[in-house]
């Protein structure tokens, strides 16, 4: 399907402006919806995935900005969505691409934002605004295409919300308990851990679907549950795992969510991903803290330190586990990030958890880490944390699987 990106040409359109607590002010051109929102300002350095990217819930509170250069030019399709709706405050591109083509597309980037209420600003340096945020970090910003005042809007972000100590799990979680039996379908990655007779309870504190889809793809009964329930209630269902989802904001906020976590990891295997990792640390004793301008993209290069392998890996995250407590507390360290050295995954030292801070679903990004599924089935089994060893093996298998399509 080819569309035009947008009736109008690009010369109509409203101007928009966006505008940092700092004094910054960005001008381009509006699409999407016209109006005025606030958050974070954060990167991301993904090449394809925008569709992606603007369904995670872990972006609420944001105002997404691309760093690949053209964006919008496959349109959308209702296939390749983390979560029922677009979640992140604003959206910020170098150029929207006048044309829509692809096969599975059924409208444009610009239609879907306006769709959903969601502003967005194409035209401005988006190289200097990243480049502004590495050297100074991620700060409030404005985006708005009805207030062009750059002194007013300086003043609304320097009024804005902050990320540290928010708390926008309440903004998506569930309302209610849920069943997922949804699986990869044609987008299935081969021969995977077998989990038949399995049952996981997912804490959803903004999941992304693709996640639950890797569990029910390996044959798991999922049952999702509101990050705000209690030991009892996780264990009312006897599940033989939990699993903890990614979200977005400050997990140091989150004390309701790691109180029944820590309840139940002396006797239930326990998986957790970005946020999930966040809250597992600080479930058996670590602080987490604010990255200067966090990770945001799909080409992460981590090591395994127990092998030396380098994955590329899937991110977006603005916070980390301190590496100290951790490992004070029982955990072992066995992912960092090689940009920065920041822990991106541990398994405790006793209990059978483990977790990474990365996101081995990918969607979009590489699926290098795809086989931590395979481990968590594993474990799921044998109620140990898998060892540095079996990780290997596990990943060797997989590599085999994909390259072989089976």
């Amino acid at each position: 399907m080819t569309t035009p990106a947008d009736a109008s040409s690009k010369s109509a359109r409203p101007a928009a402006k966006l505008a940092l607590e700092d004094g910054t002010v960005f001008t381009g051109r509006a699409f999407g919806h016209r109006g005025t929102t606030e958050g974070e300002v954060v990167f991301n350095t993904s090449m394809t995935g925008y569709q992606e990217i603007l369904t995670d819930p872990s972006y609420k509170g944001q105002i997404v900005t691309m760093t690949y250069p053209l964006i919008g030019n496959y349109g959308i399709n209702p296939q390749d969505v983390e979560s029922k709706r677009p979640h992140v405050a604003g959206f910020v591109i170098k150029e929207l691409s006048p044309v829509a083509s692809n096969y599975r597309s059924n409208k444009t980037l610009d239609a879907y934002l306006a769709e959903n209420r969601i502003v967005g600003i194409e035209g401005i340096d988006t190289r200097a605004l990243t480049r502004k945020l590495r050297i100074g970090g991620s700060i409030r910003g404005v985006l708005s295409t009805e207030v062009l005042d750059d002194a007013e809007l300086v003043a609304r972000a320097r009024a804005g919300k902050q990320m540290t100590g928010a708390d926008w799990v309440q903004a998506v979680k569930p309302a209610a308990n849920y069943g997922w039996d949804e699986t990869q379908g044609e987008w299935g990655l081969g021969k995977v851990e077998r989990g038949e007779g399995l049952h996981v309870v997912a804490l959803d504190c903004g999941a992304k679907s693709n996640i639950l889809r890797h569990l029910a793809e390996r044959g798991i009964k999922v049952t999702v549950l509101p990050p705000d329930t209690t030991a009892d209630e996780i264990l009312r269902h006897k599940p033989d795992g939990l699993f903890v989802s990614n979200g977005p904001g400050d997990p140091a906020a989150l004390d309701y969510a790691v109180k029944p976590i820590k309840d139940v990891l002396p006797t239930l295997p326990t998986f957790g991903i970005c946020l999930g990792h966040q809250l597992l640390g600080r479930a058996i004793g670590a602080e987490t803290y604010k990255l200067k301008f966090g990770h945001r993209g799909g080409n992460q290069p981590v090591k395994n330190l127990d092998t030396g392998r380098v994955e590329i890996t899937s991110q977006n995250h603005g916070f980390a586990v301190d590496r100290a407590g951790l490992e004070a507390n029982g955990g072992v360290v066995t992912h960092v990030n090689l940009n920065d050295g920041t822990v991106e995954g541990f398994r405790h030292g006793t209990l059978p958890v483990f977790s990474v801070q990365y996101h081995p679903e990918a969607s979009p990004g590489p699926h290098d880490a795809a086989y931590l599924f395979d481990a968590f089935v594993e474990m799921m089994k044998t109620k140990v944390a898998p060892t540095g060893k079996r990780l290997a093996e596990l990943q060797a298998m997989r590599d085999t699987a994909v390259a072989g399509g089976v």
